[in-house]
């Protein structure tokens, strides 16, 4: 490691130590590089690296704009929550993505399930929330009573683990795309209500002991579409109506792939899809490689019956894995879904990934390719004449308007590669 690099750390954990006491203490809101403790607003400039040396908030009314190419280092003593009263935009692009995430220094074998910051907390008043094109990782501290979201009454309790994202407001507008989540502790969103796109995104190595890449409950009208998880250690969607907000959650899924989720937590929950609480859910068109069971229901809480369910594919590499999709009082089977009855049936054979790769491996290698093979079964396999809540759009104050992308008559998150 550099000198300098030494020097900052060194400074830093100096700065955490002598400020205990979290958030609203000093801040500075420079649109170039700078440090953040307390309140915050306006905008990050492009390029620039901002760090977080302890826990800030983006107060009610107000509205912080992170340019592209921002780096927002956290920092490992202070372990920092990012606490949304007003809006946020954090607006990166393909080539100068967002990072949320903390020195190279840190990023080690030892630390790859995070807890070395918090999380991103939007409360009730939080309006509009947009991740496109962010990398959120290596979080997932948890709370104490000293924590500002313990203080405030947002999330749970302490002694709680963080998700990367929390949103908790049913008249909201919330919108995360072509984003990277990994290296967190437990869930990766838990979702309290809004109107809601999830789209192009990637979520691996996360949850120790439990924890969901997307966790929906009570109030969300939400499109699912487009998003790689891989090995979650419970459930890729966790989808519930419990709670008491308003509307009744409905989501529709369509075109995911999901990997190897579900086996690190071999419990009734431990899976692929959750139903639950009458939750109301369509999905379509989406892709199950070796997660342990298919889309399963809570035989005591079950989902809608207006529920839909059409054109899946399921593949299992082992006969055990099999096995566990096949309809049942609790698995779901849908219309003109492709169910594998026999190990290795139905390969929908990826550009690059060994399909024999252990189920309970966290480890997420980028040199896999998801794509499907130009010979693939899978192809063609997806149906598109059905309507998603947000096509026409969610128009956000800032002027952009974000919508659902359209179906694919591939079966997945990716088609072939062009």
């Amino acid at each position: 490691m550099k000198s300098n690099q030494i020097f900052k750390l060194m400074i830093l954990t100096v700065l955490a130590l002598t400020g205990c006491e979290k958030a609203n203490i000093d801040v500075d809101t420079s649109a170039v590089d700078g440090s953040a403790i307390g309140e915050v607003s306006g905008v990050w400039a492009k390029g620039s690296t901002q760090v977080i040396k302890g826990d800030i908030v983006i107060p009610e009314g107000k509205t912080l704009t992170i340019e592209e190419g921002v780096t927002v280092l956290m920092d490992t003593v202070a372990k920092p929550e990012i606490i949304i009263k007003g809006n946020l935009y954090a607006l990166g692009t393909t080539e100068n993505p967002i990072k949320f995430t903390v020195n190279d220094f840190y990023k080690t074998p030892l630390t790859k399930f995070g807890k070395l910051w918090g999380g991103i907390l939007a409360g009730p008043t939080c309006e509009e929330l947009v991740l496109d094109h962010v990398i959120l990782e290596y979080g997932g501290a948890k709370t104490s009573d000293a924590s500002t979201s313990v203080k405030m009454g947002l999330y749970k309790v302490a002694g709680e683990s963080l998700p990367a994202l929390w949103f908790a407001n049913a008249r909201g507008r919330l919108v995360v795309q072509n984003s990277t989540i990994r290296n967190f502790q437990e869930d990766c969103t838990y979702i309290e209500g809004g109107r809601i796109i999830f789209a192009n995104n990637v979520f691996y190595t996360t949850g120790v002991t439990g924890g969901e890449a997307m966790n929906f409950k009570s109030g969300c009208l939400a499109d699912i579409a487009y998003n790689l998880v891989y090995s979650t250690n419970t459930n890729a969607l966790k989808l519930s109506n419990t709670g008491d907000k308003t509307p009744q959650t409905y989501i529709i899924a369509y075109n995911n792939t999901m990997v190897n989720t579900g086996w690190r937590r071999p419990t009734a929950k431990g899976g692929s899809i959750w139903l639950e609480s009458t939750v109301r859910a369509d999905l379509y068109n989406n892709l199950f490689a070796n997660t342990r069971f298919g889309v399963k229901r809570d035989p005591k809480k079950p989902e809608d019956n207006r529920s839909a369910y059409s054109n899946n594919w399921y593949y299992g590499f082992d006969q055990a894995t099999v096995n566990q999709f096949q309809p049942s009082g609790d698995i779901v089977g849908g219309k003109n879904d492709v169910i594998s009855n026999v190990a290795g049936a139905n390969d929908p054979k990826f550009v690059n990934y060994p399909l024999n790769t252990a189920v309970t491996n966290a480890d997420f290698n980028t040199a896999w390719d998801f794509h499907l093979q130009g010979n693939s079964p899978a192809l063609g396999k997806g149906i598109t004449n059905f309507t998603r809540h947000h096509q026409a759009g969610i128009i956000m104050k800032n002027g952009i308007t974000y919508s659902s992308p359209s179906p694919s008559t591939f079966v997945g998150a990716y088609g072939t590669k062009i």
